[in-house]
C-alpha cells in the first residue's frame, strides 16, 4: 500500500500532539481523552510555526481534545480548517487504559513483555497494532490522494498511530514497527513520495530532543 500516483512529489507530516498530565505520569492514554497541559500547549505553539513554514495544504487530526488542540495551533497560523477523522485516534487498550507503565509490568507482565517483543498483543484486551494501521492508514493516504502535486499534508495524531501507519506506509511487516522508535510530544515524521512509494525522511524531528513520554514506548 503505497497511494503514490507516478511520484508527485507529495509529503505526509505525522505530528504528534503536545504534552498531557498522562504523559508526565507515564499513564497509557490509549483513547480516553486528555486534555494538553499549558506545557503541551506552549509545545503545540512552537512547532506550529515550524510546520507552517513547510505551506502545508491539508490538516487532518485526531478528534482527541490533545491532537485536535495541537491541529489548532496550526490551523490558526495558516488559515487552514482542520478535519477531524475518529479513525486517527490512539490505539484502544482497555484496562491499560489509566495504568502507569509499572503498574501495567505489574499487572500484565507477560502481556507487556510479549508486546515489547513484536508479537501481536491486544493490550488491556484492545486493539492489535494491525488493527490500528487498517483504520488509520487508508484515512491518511485518502487525504494525500487529494493534495496537488508536491503537496504536504498534516496529521495530528498519537505515538502508537503515527508508527503503525508509518510502519503501514512504508511497507514493513508488523513486527518491524517497534523498530521505528517512539515520537517526542509534538515531534514528527516526514513521508515523502518516491518513485517506488513513500519513504521515511525524517523521524521525531522538532526544534530539540525531548524524552519520549507515550503509549509507544
Amino acid at each position: 500500500m503505497n497511494g503514490t500516483k507516478g511520484g508527485r512529489g507529495r509529503r505526509i507530516v505525522l505530528w504528534r500532539h503536545g504534552q498531557t498530565a498522562w504523559n508526565l505520569e507515564r499513564r497509557f492514554q490509549g483513547s480516553t481523552d486528555i486534555a494538553l497541559t499549558e506545557e503541551g500547549l506552549g509545545q503545540a505553539r512552537r512547532a506550529a510555526r515550524l510546520l507552517a513554514a513547510l505551506k502545508p495544504d491539508t490538516i487532518v487530526a485526531s478528534d482527541l481534545q490533545r491532537a485536535s488542540a495541537t491541529a489548532g495551533e496550526l490551523a490558526a497560523l495558516t488559515r487552514l480548517e482542520v478535519t477531524h477523522e475518529a479513525a486517527l485516534r490512539e490505539t484502544y487498550a482497555g484496562s491499560w487504559q489509566g495504568l502507569t507503565h509499572e503498574e501495567i509490568l505489574a499487572r500484565h507482565g507477560e502481556q507487556y513483555t510479549a508486546w515489547k517483543r513484536g508479537e501481536p498483543v491486544r493490550r488491556g484486551g484492545g486493539e492489535l497494532e494491525t488493527e490500528v494501521a487498517d483504520r488509520a492508514a487508508p484515512v491518511v493516504l485518502n487525504h494525500a490522494d487529494k493534495l496537488p502535486d508536491n503537496g504536504t499534508l498534516v496529521v495530528v495524531s498519537h505515538g502508537g498511530t503515527i508508527r503503525t501507519t508509518i510502519g503501514r506506509l512504508l511497507g514493513l511487516e508488523a513486527h518491524h514497527w517497534e523498530g521505528l522508535g517512539g515520537l517526542s510530544n509534538c515531534c514528527w515524521s516526514v513521508l515523502g513520495e518516491g518513485a517506488r512509494g513513500w519513504r521515511l525522511l525524517e523521524h521525531n524531528a522538532g526544534t530539540l530532543p525531548e524524552p519520549v513520554l507515550g503509549d509507544d514506548d
